[in-house]
């Protein structure tokens, strides 16, 4: 492996085991800083993080390369700032920090907004989908306590108190089912519209080629 991609590859495995800028002495020592700015900047991260590896090597008796990171990563914003980039960006739910430059930020917020929409589009049906089965699930157990509740009413080892509480419950049960299925049936009703939703603005994008 030549000198280049070795250097390149401690640096991202460096960030790769510290998501927080902590680094040793070690790591301080060996890093590559412009290949740590082309990291940083292609995942576009904002030149605060330098600060971090500042104070964190600061401590080993080691000071980071300023101008070499922000080379590298003004070259990485670069790449992460083009608008197929953007898009899957926005996709994949990131947030965007303001890093792009005056010339490229139009065009990145653009596809950006796009791969956005896109996401909280999906979003929507996941969460449609995930409340539909929490609350499939809890009326499932509900009607099966309900079931049980009915069995220990009409059981002739129940006594008279008893059956007062077990008609208590079993009526608190029932307006718990009669809520869970409305519930169910107006989340049903608004999957299908995000579904729909989703499907138009899918084949919207499709036209954009990012």
């Amino acid at each position: 492996m030549g000198g280049k991609w070795a250097r390149l590859f401690v640096a991202i495995l460096v960030i790769g085991l510290s998501g927080c800028a902590s680094m040793n002495a070690d790591e301080c020592a060996a890093n590559d800083w412009f290949a740590v700015g082309h990291e940083d900047g292609s995942r576009g991260y904002t030149s605060d993080r330098f600060g971090n590896y500042r104070k964190a090597c600061v401590k080993h008796g080691v000071s980071p390369d300023f101008q070499a990171y922000q080379s590298g990563r003004d070259q990485g914003l670069v790449e992460f700032c083009q608008p197929g980039r953007a898009f899957n960006y926005g996709v994949n739910g990131g947030q965007y920090r303001g890093v792009c430059s005056v010339e490229m930020e139009p065009s990145f917020l653009d596809a950006y907004r796009s791969g956005k929409r896109l996401h909280t589009l999906r979003a929507y049906v996941s969460n449609a989908n995930s409340q539909i089965y929490n609350r499939e699930h809890e009326l499932e157990v509900a009607e099966k306590r309900a079931t049980a509740t009915a069995v220990s009413l009409v059981s002739s080892d129940t006594t008279t108190e008893q059956r007062i509480n077990l008609l208590v419950e079993l009526k608190e049960i029932s307006e718990r089912i009669g809520q869970l299925e409305s519930e169910i049936e107006l989340l049903i009703v608004d999957r299908a519209r995000y579904e729909h939703d989703l499907q138009v603005y899918e084949q919207t994008v499709a036209a954009y080629s990012y």
